[in-house]
């Protein structure tokens, strides 16, 4: 399977996503890629109750690449659809699962087409747990594809004032669109961290 032309940022294997602390309404994160360069910028739209990020190539909001974006009003099993705006291609959707959120967290990776084709989860419920009473404790989401290969991990960075994650891809060419793994990033950073 040849790898899709995507937007050169979307193609790193490694990724850092930092929520910026002091921005008093709506989020903003910056990704960086192994080498600490900045490759994508995101902010969340203020005052939506419907979640709305976009995704830039940089923080002067140069040029748009990506929506994420929910038709639900502040459902904690929410359905964010993610759009290429450089293509207007609808790459997929990632589903909360709400109940079981609560205790140990569950995204769900869906294609275009609507077919489930992998899942996020925490990797330790023990870990989860305590996670939900204790925000010392860091957090990693394992990302697997649909027939249970490993695509992606995502670990918590514990910092008391900045919120990061790291996300490692596995392969060159993962079977989850890149473009939707970097969105499961913004999205861990943005609503999950928000929650804490």
């Amino acid at each position: 399977m040849a790898v899709k032309e995507i937007h050169p940022s979307f193609q790193h294997r490694q990724y850092l996503f930092r929520r910026k602390v002091l921005k008093l309404f709506g989020g903003a994160f910056h990704v960086y890629d192994e080498s600490g360069n900045l490759v994508l910028y995101s902010k969340q739209k203020p005052f939506k109750l419907k979640e709305d990020f976009r995704v830039y190539s940089d923080e002067h909001q140069t040029e748009e690449l990506l929506t994420i974006k929910t038709p639900q009003i502040l459902d904690i099993g929410a359905t964010y659809n993610v759009y290429d705006t450089t293509t207007g291609e609808a790459v997929g959707a990632i589903r909360r699962k709400g109940l079981k959120s609560i205790v140990k967290d569950e995204w769900i990776f869906l294609s275009s087409a609507g077919r489930e084709i992998g899942k996020l989860t925490e990797s330790s419920i023990a870990g989860a747990i305590l996670s939900r009473f204790f925000n010392l404790i860091p957090q990693t989401y394992i990302i697997v594809s649909a027939d249970g290969i490993k695509v992606a991990e995502i670990r918590q960075h514990f910092n008391p004032f900045v919120l990061k994650y790291s996300m490692t891809i596995e392969d060159a060419n993962p079977p989850i669109d890149r473009r939707l793994l970097i969105s499961a990033g913004i999205l861990l950073a943005g609503i999950e961290g928000r929650q804490q």
